[in-house]
């Protein structure tokens, strides 16, 4: 057998083997930021924030989104909010995440929430991959350019100390970022995807799209995948973390939390977790208020 012969034999049965997921080294030997976040107009003024619509750039797309910016005097960290999924050909800027954006602003941080690429104004196509390492790219980018522009333009009231707070989907994306980039400070994980990219393939297909999507991953995982996914790599984090996760949540499964924290506490992280009885995949009420509250808390001892 040739050896052009052989490999597109091998392709044709292991088609993930032509294009292997980055693991979690390659990405971050990645250059990230360039550019500039830019503000494109007000889009809400309260009497504690002002809202913006945003944009910057990203592997050569536009990414948008809004930003909350308080508008008392003086700098503000900053807490990236990412939104889980919702379906693309709906999804609009002011997401259902919008009110965990809102609170975080009226408590004094600067509240950067992209619409990942694909998702309302932000160009590009969604990532249909479980992995979804595209949409952690941007995010990577937009903490770069965070870093690089605070206290100057768009980004004048903003210090370049960083933290994460990500539901679902936006979980998963969080963890990846924060194991890839050691500048985060603070993560916030809110019913959250898992750390191991098999689970979340399987579950992607076998639960969200009734056998849609994921299912190729899920049977045939890629051979890299323990380099891919960031559970094995909390070794690499240098943020603290929260972990909240509602006990009766149907999507993404309690248990999930009980096995990130246990590998969190393995790997020496600086963690709590909490439990929220009776809980479901978003909060409402009493709930969502302690979420909050419990947010607010631990940004301002993690990132002041």
């Amino acid at each position: 057998m040739t050896r052009g012969l052989a490999l597109a034999t091998i392709l044709g049965l292991f088609p993930w083997a032509s294009a292997q997921p980055p693991t979690i080294a390659q990405l971050a030997r990645e250059p990230r930021g360039g550019g500039s976040l830019y503000v494109e107009r007000v889009l809400e003024r309260t009497p504690s924030f002002t809202r913006y619509l945003v944009r910057y750039p990203s592997e050569g797309l536009w990414m948008y989104g809004f930003m909350n910016v308080p508008n008392r005097p003086g700098r503000f960290p900053v807490v990236i909010v990412i939104h889980g999924y919702v379906n693309p050909a709906t999804y609009r800027t002011l997401a259902y995440t919008t009110r965990y954006a809102d609170e975080l602003a009226r408590a004094g941080f600067v509240v950067l929430h992209p619409n990942l690429r694909g998702h309302g104004l932000s160009q590009g196509q969604p990532d249909p991959s479980p992995w979804r390492i595209a949409y952690a790219r941007e995010i990577l980018d937009l903490a770069a350019i965070v870093r690089t522009q605070a206290g100057q333009g768009a980004l004048e009231k903003a210090l370049p100390h960083i933290g994460l707070m990500g539901h679902s989907m936006g979980g998963g994306i969080a963890q990846r970022v924060a194991v890839v980039d050691p500048s985060i400070r603070a993560v916030l994980l809110y019913g959250t995807m898992h750390g191991d990219d098999l689970k979340n393939a399987q579950r992607i297909c076998h639960v969200f799209t009734g056998g849609a999507r994921g299912c190729a991953e899920a049977r045939n995982p890629p051979p890299n995948l323990a380099q891919v996914s960031p559970l094995y790599h909390y070794h690499r984090l240098r943020a603290m973390v929260q972990v909240h996760h509602g006990t009766q949540d149907p999507q993404t499964p309690y248990v999930w939390a009980q096995e990130i924290c246990a590998a969190l506490q393995k790997s020496g992280v600086d963690h709590r977790c909490f439990a929220y009885p009776g809980a479901g995949h978003t909060f409402q009420g009493a709930h969502r208020t302690l979420l909050m509250q419990r947010a607010v808390a631990f940004f301002r001892a993690a990132l002041n």
